[in-house]
């Protein structure tokens, strides 16, 4: 049943969202403005945030009238300790985003002002244990930017119109509202930017669907997990699904993630954020997940899912260590240095809990290419780590148009046996683009959970038939493709030409009489 009020309230952010586009379209680049937006409402947010924690602790300790927003900065500086630890943050009353946004159209220097406000912000949680979730999250919010205006009165009346248009936004209260409208807000910018931008956005956004099918595949017959990780983790999209299928609390110590671009870095951090995960909840870093993972005291995790990059460069046979590092070692082979797609699996599965489970976006090169893949493979399937490989739709990622395939990889298997799933009709078209429905995902997550032949979408091979087929993994090989053409009977259609040529006889007959009646008139 579709709730109707949600749905006004998400279509209404929406709305506001695209208004302020219209404001600003012209002047800030699709990218570059949404960082904008999103570091504006990551700045309203935890503004809000702020404010609720303390009114609350205040009336409920009986002092009904109290409002921070309202208290001298002098006052308010002697609660800064307490609040860092608890929070992660501090913000003056005169710096909240409310009271910024009153005298906003009158301040000559509102660019500075924001400046020193996003610094003294990311100043508060210097030293305290918040400080690496907080380091350099307002970097990619530049207020001098030329981009917002050739002048300083042109970049502040920018700046205005964007504090009003966030402002505009219905958020509610954070704790009351019925949608997740700040984490909503954040993936409706993320989508609209990156079907029109192509690469540059859709390298790291994976589409909600794909990451609900990723997520619930990854936690079949779970109510809740130790740790989700993702180590190619973009803009956090797919830390977060777990959460929101599993529901709140239902991941007891945290959101693990590494991310190689800074930019997405800083999103991902903002939207942790701005799905209400508190500092001491997530883990983020900024690092090269392949050559400098950064969470080795963290692992194993219990949940790996993620949507790597396809067959990008890395240093591979190059670096001597590589070969020696636990991660990669145990194949006796690293993934060739022009595709580094098996790296990023093999260090998955080296993470990957034993009671654990990891599903993972891949290119379909890596299920059939010979060389060094083909033998990482064999160390797979010998060592009956792969659970299930599902083919999927082309078209459903932003920027490439790719039918890209599910690795799925368990420690724990009860069977020696691969699950081959065909999904490639399992969607609708929207626009240019494929969708997964909900009856798409879950049509392909009760296949998964069967674990049984169905003809032409699914089949339970067992080691020697996938070892006969020199470890080949594509689904093709193992799912016969459902012939759509008609069938034709052949005896039918033998009787039909031998009645065509009986009837082509009688005519032939008939024609040969009336010329003969004519000649013989003549």
């Amino acid at each position: 049943m579709v709730d109707t009020k949600k749905e006004q309230e998400r279509d209404e952010l929406h709305r506001a969202i695209w208004a302020i586009a219209d404001e600003l379209r012209g002047a800030v680049d699709g990218w570059d403005f949404k960082n904008y937006v999103l570091g504006t409402m990551f700045y309203r947010y935890i503004s809000e945030n702020l404010v609720n924690y303390i009114n609350q602790g205040e009336i409920d300790a009986g002092n009904t009238d109290f409002d921070y927003a309202a208290m001298s900065d002098a006052d308010a500086d002697e609660a800064r300790e307490g609040l860092v630890e608890e929070k992660g943050f501090f913000i003056l009353p005169s710096e909240l985003f409310w009271n910024v946004l009153k005298v906003a159209p009158d301040d000559e220097n509102l660019n500075m002002t924001l400046e020193t406000i996003f610094r003294h912000i990311e100043e508060s949680a210097k030293g305290s244990e918040s400080e690496g979730s907080f380091a350099g999250l307002f970097d990619d919010f530049d207020v001098n930017s030329n981009k917002l205006g050739s002048t300083v009165a042109k970049r502040n009346e920018k700046l205005v119109k964007l504090l009003n248009g966030v402002a505009a936004m219905n958020l509610g209260d954070v704790k009351h509202h019925d949608i997740d409208a700040f984490g909503d807000a954040y993936e409706y910018l993320m989508t609209m930017y990156a079907s029109n931008a192509g690469k540059s956005g859709g390298e790291f956004f994976t589409p909600a669907d794909v990451s609900e099918l990723l997520t619930r595949l990854g936690t079949v017959g779970k109510t809740e997990i130790n740790k989700v990780y993702d180590p190619a983790c973009g803009s956090g999209s797919l830390l977060l699904k777990a959460e929101k299928i599993l529901g709140k609390d239902a991941v007891r110590n945290g959101f693990f993630g590494q991310e190689i671009n800074i930019t997405t870095y800083n999103l991902c951090r903002i939207n942790m954020f701005l799905h209400d995960i508190g500092f001491d909840k997530f883990n983020i870093a900024c690092e090269d997940t392949l050559t400098a993972p950064q969470h080795w005291d963290d692992e194993p995790f219990e949940l790996i899912v993620s949507n790597p990059p396809y067959s990008i460069k890395w240093e591979g046979s190059d670096n001597p260590l590589l070969i020696n590092d636990p991660r990669f070692s145990p194949a006796g082979v690293l993934a060739p240095k022009s595709k580094a797609d098996m790296a990023f699996i093999m260090h998955s599965l080296s993470w990957l809990a034993s009671n654990g489970t990891a599903a993972i976006v891949c290119f379909p090169g890596i299920m059939y290419r010979g060389g060094a893949e083909q033998k990482i493979r064999k160390y797979l399937i010998d060592n009956n780590f792969i659970d299930c490989i599902i083919q999927l739709p082309s078209n459903l990622f932003f920027g490439t148009s790719i039918a890209t395939c599910i690795m799925v990889l368990k420690k724990g298997k009860t069977d020696n046996k691969v699950l081959f799933i065909d999904a490639t009709n399992e969607c609708i078209k929207v626009t240019n683009n494929n969708k997964l429905t909900a009856d798409n995902i879950d049509r392909i997550v009760a296949a998964f959970t069967a674990r049984a032949d169905e003809a032409h979408f699914t089949h339970l091979a067992g080691y020697d038939e996938v070892a006969g087929n020199d470890y080949n993994l594509s689904v093709s090989t193992y799912v016969e493709a459902e012939d759509t053409r008609e069938k034709i009977d052949i005896i039918k259609l033998n009787a039909e030409i031998e009645e065509i040529v009986a009837r082509e006889q009688v005519l032939r007959d008939e024609i040969a009489k009336i010329i003969a009646d004519i000649e013989a008139g003549e």
